[in-house]
């Protein structure tokens, strides 16, 4: 009977034909392989008088690196530490210590078990592994026969997916908003729609893309519409998308992200694309040149005019434009000249002019940015003096809020990291100050950054007046109502937001009062 794992080192050291067994399989659908390399295994050892004490697994695991490979990294971390029971390692053959395109990493593994004094046997090799010259060539010429395995794998891999790219077909990652996966058999016919994370059980099955639901591709052609005829930003048109309580197909808010890659797609005209990024024989990620990809165009059924969306390429494309250091500054320049001071804001809203963000990233922040022009500015940063200010403010608020609401009789703690307020131990509410910014058409606005990752459960919005001298409102919101890390205000506001609104604290006061209940006889 097989003994336990757990021997002592002395034990160990007494024990010289203690073994222990190392098993990979390179997929999930290999279900047996391990369990068939464990009987090669076990065979070998009962053969040569060994106990196999442990056995390391990786399930699913690529032999191409070593990351990943858990069992093989414990194992090296056993030996290598002292910690290993076993004086030999047992494995299948050489591809199952790895399929590595450079044999000497697979040498220089076996090396590091044998300088811990642990050698490596490969029980289904016709030869021992022994230190021989005529092991060490054979083995030499193993490592590199399954290196090159994988290199000739990897290439038929890529064109039979390449293949099947040019015939129509969709090779993996998820249908996209408006669109979805259809599933298919040999023949053509139409077995079934795939919701994300399904996957297709046969391997004769294909999978196409088809128009989604007429609601999301009416949405899809708004958003080109949007940024095409109406020169709104992704983020504007995110905006635009949650305020109508639009979700992406993977039911979130949406993002400037998520609208950009619905911009620049050419599967909305029917086209499929692929091989736009790389990671073959798991060397390295690789971002291919257009001239390397592989596509076949008007395969799937379009939902975006095809115009319409080489205007949004030549929009994309034409603000993607990388523009000198002179010309940016030459730019700020100008509008410092036509407004006598610059600010983030006036950057943002100057017409073709590259975003505040732009300097800060090209010139390490818009101080060196104004310096370079030769402007200095009366305050570095109107908004730090105001940031500062607001976090002056923000402790005396929440004690106001505090004294407000424990004068109910209601209990209040505060989480001195956070400034969460847990009310009565039932629910948990978060106080944010909105300092109130004015546009060049002198205009109110406030900006609300909900701390949703605290996961309060109701968020309080303070807009200040401006210059932050006192308290304009409140606007009391439920996080289950929000679809949104941030919310703009304005002085008016629809009125699904003033419902929000409150002069004082008076309603959250009242939700955190006691009432006395009659005890039940």
């Amino acid at each position: 009977m097989q003994k336990s794992i757990y021997l002592t080192g002395e034990q160990c050291r007494a024990k010289e034909n203690a073994a222990a067994a190392y098993v990979r399989m390179s997929t999930e659908h290999q279900q047996y392989s391990t369990e068939n390399q464990l009987d090669t295994i076990r065979l070998y050892a009962a053969a040569n008088d060994l106990e196999i004490v442990r056995v390391y697994t990786d399930a699913g695991k690529s032999g191409l690196r070593l990351e990943g490979r858990d069992a093989l990294m414990q194992l090296f971390s056993d030996v290598e530490s002292g910690l290993a029971t076993y004086t030999t390692i047992l494995v299948y053959d050489v591809s199952r210590w790895g399929r590595f395109q450079d044999p000497d990493v697979s040498a220089s593994y076996e090396v590091r078990c044998r300088q811990a004094g642990v050698s490596v046997q490969y029980c289904a090799e016709q030869f021992t592994n022994d230190g021989s010259p005529v092991s060490n060539i054979i083995k030499s010429v193993k490592r590199m026969m399954a290196g090159e395995y994988s290199r000739e794998l990897s290439v038929k891999v890529f064109s039979g997916q390449s293949r099947l790219i040019e015939h129509g077909y969709r090779q993996g990652g998820s249908a996209g908003f408006g669109l979805r996966r259809q599933l298919i058999d040999a023949t053509g016919n139409p077995k079934g729609i795939l919701r994300n994370g399904e996957h297709k059980s046969l391997q004769t099955d294909r999978v196409i893309l088809i128009p989604g639901p007429n609601e999301e591709i009416e949405t899809v052609r708004e958003i080109y519409k949007l940024f095409v005829d109406e020169g709104r930003s992704e983020r504007e048109i995110a905006n635009w998308l949650n305020d109508h309580h639009v979700l992406t197909d993977w039911g979130k808010s949406w993002t400037r992200g998520t609208v950009h890659q619905v911009l620049i797609n050419e599967k909305y005209i029917g086209n499929n694309v692929w091989n736009r990024r790389s990671f073959k024989l798991k060397q390295k990620h690789v971002r291919n040149p257009p001239e390397q990809w592989v596509r076949a165009d008007a395969v799937f059924l379009p939902i975006v005019e095809a115009i319409l969306f080489r205007a949004a390429q030549e929009l994309i494309l034409a603000r993607s434009y990388r523009m000198p250091d002179t010309e940016m500054l030459s730019k700020l320049r100008h509008i410092y000249e036509q407004h006598g001071r610059l600010s983030g804001l006036l950057i943002d809203e100057a017409d073709d002019c590259p975003s505040s963000s732009a300097y800060q990233h090209r010139f390490g922040s818009l101080l060196r940015s104004y310096a370079l022009i030769g402007y200095t500015p009366d305050r570095d940063y109107e908004f730090i003096e105001a940031n500062r200010r607001l976090r002056r403010l923000h402790p005396v608020i929440l004690q106001q809020a505090i004294d407000e609401i424990g004068a109910t009789g209601a209990h209040v703690s505060v989480d001195p990291t956070t400034d969460l307020l847990t009310i009565n131990q039932e629910f948990v509410v978060s106080l944010v100050l909105c300092r109130c910014m004015i546009t060049m058409g002198g205009s109110k606005r406030w900006k609300i950054r909900f701390d949703l990752g605290l996961d309060p459960d109701i968020t309080i919005a303070v807009r200040m007046q401006e210059r932050e001298k006192s308290v304009l409102d409140y606007f009391i919101l439920p996080t289950l109502d929000l679809n949104s890390e941030r919310l703009r205000l304005a002085e008016s506001n629809a009125a699904e937001l003033n419902i929000y609104r409150f002069d004082n604290l008076q309603i959250l006061v009242e939700l955190s009062r006691r009432s006395p209940t009659r005890r039940a006889a």
